[in-house]
């Protein structure tokens, strides 16, 4: 869950510094036995990913030489046009075993089903599956056609094909939330998945369950999750020997992630550096002054008597000094609209419950 942090702002996120950090302490080198793998939703977040729809983040995971990713529901947040756009720029495989065409329950062409890399003498075989209600949080358009089926329905389709592929072992990168994963033990068990990596809810877990490493690295690049596994190529056995998650510490820099979140910025500063106003002390994600602004703002352009918004569209808080196009489109990064809608009060009342 990247969420297009690739700038750090105080202990948030920082591509450059988490490159940094798996080159110094964890040893990293490009041809060295590791894999970088997503959980997804790499972009929408700041400015610097939004505005530019994730071209900027995945030209910086390009350098960071990411293996693969999983599709995650924010990835069709621009559109299915803007999503094949961002795959055929991206130097890895987005990955989705279980998003299918509606009309023909093939495999979505915007998708690859698995992928198998060679590391370290080992053929690691690694499939990706998608959130099954990415459908209903995602603008109607922007899904259409497109259907996330029952995710153990597609693995006991795919998992075959990996291992007739020659994969030696299998890893599956997922957007889905810890307690659907630990429903997903038991099909891992039985198809030889050693290792899960989950996303979507941005938690932070490292647990090794009936032999199974489970792990997901919270959100926003300010930390990660990692696993170390073992190959016995004489018994054909798999190990995972540990699981552990860590903060993106910021104390360390990779120069070339540097350069090109550098060059991104240069282009967001003659986009949105406009200063709008001036703000004294900040004012919280999830504070009442940020609901209230954004709600009566629009109450002061629209003539309407009531007006609401879910909390989850607020991705930031609007931090104190100068405001700009920048901050805003931080703030509020979703191509929403302002729908009018005529409601009794008993109707309004039964559905403020949704707004969450």
């Amino acid at each position: 869950d990247e969420h297009g942090w690739m700038v750090r702002d105080n202990s948030t996120g920082g591509g450059a510094e988490l490159m940094g950090q798996w080159r110094e302490v964890e040893g990293y080198t490009d041809d060295g036995p590791f894999l970088i793998l997503s959980g997804g939703d790499n972009w929408t977040g700041p400015a610097i990913s939004t505005w530019f729809q994730g071209e900027s983040m995945v030209d910086m995971m390009n350098v960071m030489q990411y293996d693969a990713a999983a599709i995650g529901n924010h990835e069709f947040d621009f559109g299915q046009d803007v999503l094949a756009q961002r795959i055929i720029q991206a130097d890895y495989p987005f990955l989705s075993a279980n998003m299918v065409e509606e009309d023909t329950g093939e495999l979505s062409p915007l998708s690859t089903d698995f992928t198998i890399i060679e590391v370290n003498d080992m053929h690691v075989g690694i499939i990706g599956l998608t959130t099954t209600n990415a459908d209903d949080i995602n603008f109607p358009e922007n899904v259409d056609n497109i259907d996330f089926i029952d995710y153990e329905d597609a693995l006991n389709e795919t998992v075959p094909l990996v291992f007739e592929e020659g994969a030696d072992l299998l890893i599956l990168i997922t957007h889905i939330c810890e307690w659907q994963l630990e429903q997903l033990i038991p099909v891992a068990i039985d198809l030889g998945i050693s290792l899960i990596g989950g996303g979507h809810c941005h938690q932070l877990v490292a647990e090794i369950i009936d032999g199974v490493g489970l792990i997901m690295g919270g959100s926003n690049m300010s930390y990660y999750a990692k696993a170390n596994l073992d190959y016995n190529f004489l018994d054909d056995e798999v190990t995972v020997i540990d699981v552990s998650t860590h903060a993106n510490s910021g104390d360390y820099v990779d120069e070339d992630v540097a350069a090109v979140v550098a060059y991104w910025q240069d282009q967001l500063e003659s986009d949105l550096s406009e200063v709008i106003g001036y703000l004294n002390e900040e004012v919280g994600q999830y504070s009442d002054p940020m609901f209230n602004l954004i709600t009566d703002s629009w109450l002061e352009s629209y003539p309407a008597q009531i007006s609401l918004t879910n909390r989850g569209g607020i991705r930031q808080p609007m931090p104190a000094g100068d405001i700009t196009l920048e901050t805003w489109v931080g703030i509020l990064p979703f191509e929403n609209f302002l729908f009018e809608i005529e409601l009794t009060g008993e109707e309004l009342i039964n559905n403020i419950g949704n707004l969450v």
